[in-house]
């Protein structure tokens, strides 16, 4: 199989890029389709710009970013998302940021989403969630979202908090959750689904 484009982004000198959403940049992650508009390796370890297709029960468990702040613009859909005691329902056009060090966890409230998400390094550490999805996914088949994939809900924590250990993502325990996210319903929750 030819190198993709992602086998390409190396860290060293800086240069200028053009990269527009294709195959060769995309993944399948965990029931959900993720092309990578850059990684940390583009950007000197400093930002990263995915964007990102899922469907309810897609959703990762409650976690926290220990190397990035992190930013959602939503395209398309509604997504609910729970941090620092906040609940903010977020819809197309609004923008969500969730710093560093905070925990958090989200629900897809309608029957899809399209968003963009950026991490910003915040450390000494380069981005890490970027790697994180790369180690968790496989090389996309298409540019539409996967059937009968793995997700968080079917898979096991273990491999993501290994992965999440070495990228500075911390997947928070149900008991963690529960003190630090007070108003999240639960990882697994059925939540309705709203219309735009």
């Amino acid at each position: 199989m030819p190198p993709s484009k992602l086998d390409e982004m190396h860290p060293g000198g800086l240069t200028p890029f053009l990269r527009t959403p294709e195959l060769d940049t995309s993944r399948f992650y965990m029931g959900s389709l993720l092309t990578f508009l850059s990684t940390g390796n583009d950007t000197g370890g400093r930002t990263s710009l995915m964007i990102y297709d899922g469907v309810p029960g897609n959703e990762p468990p409650p976690h926290v970013h220990e190397w990035e702040h992190e930013t959602y613009y939503i395209l398309e859909g509604i997504m609910e998302f729970y941090c620092d005691g906040k609940v903010m329902l977020a819809r197309q056009g609004e923008l969500v940021f969730l710093p560093e060090g905070k925990a958090h966890a989200f629900f897809i409230r309608s029957p899809q989403v399209k968003l963009l998400i950026t991490l910003h390094a915040t450390s000494e550490h380069a981005v890490g969630l970027d790697r994180y999805f790369l180690e968790m996914s496989h090389p996309a088949e298409s540019m539409s979202l996967p059937e009968n994939q793995a997700t968080y809900a079917t898979d096991g924590p273990e491999r993501a908090i290994a992965v999440g250990e070495k990228t500075g993502i911390k997947i928070l325990s149900p008991e963690e959750t529960a003190d630090l996210l007070p108003h999240y319903p639960g990882f697994g929750a059925r939540r309705e689904l709203l219309k735009d």
